[in-house]
This record gives C-alpha cells, structure tokens and sequence, in this order.
C-alpha cells in the first residue's frame, strides 16, 4: 500500500475500479495536494473516466477506499459530499427546457433547505459564477438553443455555483474547436488561481494536459502506468511506450514561460497493422 504524507488532501488507496463488478483498473493510489491540477492521460477505454466516477460515487469501488481531507467518501452524506466536490462531464443529459440560469442555479441545491428554494446568498453565488464562466448574458437562453463551448461553460458555471474545494472535469474540451477549448482551459485555470480549488482532470489532448497541470498519471491497460511532475511523465520514452506511437517532444517559450509539446510523428515499430 502507497504512502501517503499529512499534506495529501484526496487520497485513493488500492482502490480498483469498474462497471458490474468487472474491474477495468485496479491498485489506484492517487495522492492529491490541495489546491494543485492533476491531470489523467492514456489511451481509450482504459478507465480514466471510471476513475472519476468513482471518486464522486456514480460508480461504487469494487475495492478499496476514497477519502477527502482525512474523512472516508463513504461516509459523507450526498448533501455534504456535493459542497465538497463538482464535476463536470461531457456525456450529460441536457434538460432541453431549462434555461442557462436554470443549469447554473441546480448546483446550489447542497445548499438550500428541504423546500429547495433559493435565497439571497444563493443568487449572489449565481450571479458569481454566472460572471466568472462570462455566460450573464446567455442566462435566460435555453440550453439546446447553445453551441457546445457555450454549454460546457454552464456547465462549468454550475460546478462554481456549488462552491466545492475539489473540481472533476472528465474530457471537457470534447466537441469543441480550437478556440473554444482554450477560452475552457483558460478560464479553469483562472479559477484555479482565484479559488486556490483542487482541480482533477481527465484529458485527450496532451499539449493541453502539459501546459495547464501540475502533476500528470498515466493510465495504461488496467493499471497506472506513470505518475509525477510535468516534466518527468511528458518524455518521449513515456508518451511512446503509453499510446504506441513515436513521438517528439521539446519545450517551446511563449511570454517568457516555457511549455511543454508534443508532436507524435509515427506509430510504434511492431504496432503497424
């Protein structure tokens, strides 16, 4: 069993993950700082987003234990649990009636009484997220009439209006463009630095992953097949042997900040078809 040091805030511990009692990935042993971005690679289909479930308890553990600042996930209740943690995902149902405002103002529902109705404090919260996420003047229209950036930031919005210490995002950038995808990661990252929130992502697209996080994992065929810093899980070797493809990285300097990139040029010898 991993470790674990008094300033880990999220920690997973041999937990094993999956549908129906067939585990997809097991021995997963996260160890999660509080206010630092942690994001998940690796290729489809290996339980990233599995993951992610089961740490906000859609899914129950096959085996294991998720705790939050010391306390057991099994033990808070749904209401407590909610105003700990907020995720967004990309595969939601769309409430095709309710409005922009309608979505946002769902995620204070840990907050109010057993009525569910809103008070002063509440729409203050609304208001707040509905400025940060910059969608005040889409509020009143209706989520299907949104494109798909425009949606996941009310979504994202929701997630800010729970106030949560801890932000899940699974593929958020899915089904945007290029633009669009920075406006998202751009404004998760200024939350981040607003809020000082923990944030856990899962991600397809690596550059991203190496430019707006702190510390990666690798997930590979059932197990964690790297973690650490940036810098040491975006190496040629590591990216390679994660997704069988050869693949180039260097460090590019922009606004006198240097980042991370990778250009995967070839699929692995002995891989082709």
């Amino acid at each position: 069993m991993a470790m674990h040091s008094d300033d880990d805030y999220m920690v997973t511990e041999e937990a094993s993950v999956g549908y129906q009692k067939r585990t997809l990935i097991d021995h997963v042993n996260l160890h999660v700082k509080k206010g630092e971005i942690l994001t998940l690679i690796g290729p489809n289909g290996v339980g990233k987003s599995t993951i992610l479930k089961s740490i906000i308890r859609q899914l129950s553990l096959i085996a294991g234990t998720v705790s939050i600042d010391g306390k057991e996930l099994s033990s808070y209740a749904p209401k407590e649990l909610a105003k700990k943690m907020a995720i967004v995902m990309t595969e939601r149902i769309h409430p095709e009636r309710y409005t922009c405002y309608d979505v946002v103002a769902t995620g204070r529902y840990p907050y109010t009484g057993k009525m569910g109705m809103l008070q002063k404090e509440d729409e203050e919260k609304i208001e707040e997220a509905l400025t940060q996420t910059n969608t005040s003047h889409m509020r009143y229209r209706r989520l299907d009439t949104l494109s798909g950036g425009e949606r996941q930031r009310a979504w994202l919005a929701m997630a800010i209006a729970q106030n949560p210490e801890i932000l899940l995002l699974d593929e958020p950038t899915t089904y945007l463009d290029v633009k669009h995808q920075l406006d998202l990661m751009n404004l998760v990252y200024k939350l981040y630095e607003t809020r000082k929130i923990t944030v856990i992502m899962v991600l397809h697209d690596l550059n991203h992953a190496a430019r707006y996080s702190h510390r990666l994992v690798a997930v590979k065929k059932g197990k964690i097949f790297a973690e650490g810093l940036v810098q040491d899980v975006f190496t040629e070797k590591i990216l390679c042997d994660l997704y069988d493809v050869e693949t180039s990285v260097m460090s590019l300097e922009q606004n006198g900040q240097k980042h991370l990139v990778c250009f995967p040029y070839d699929v692995k010898q002995g891989e082709k078809n």
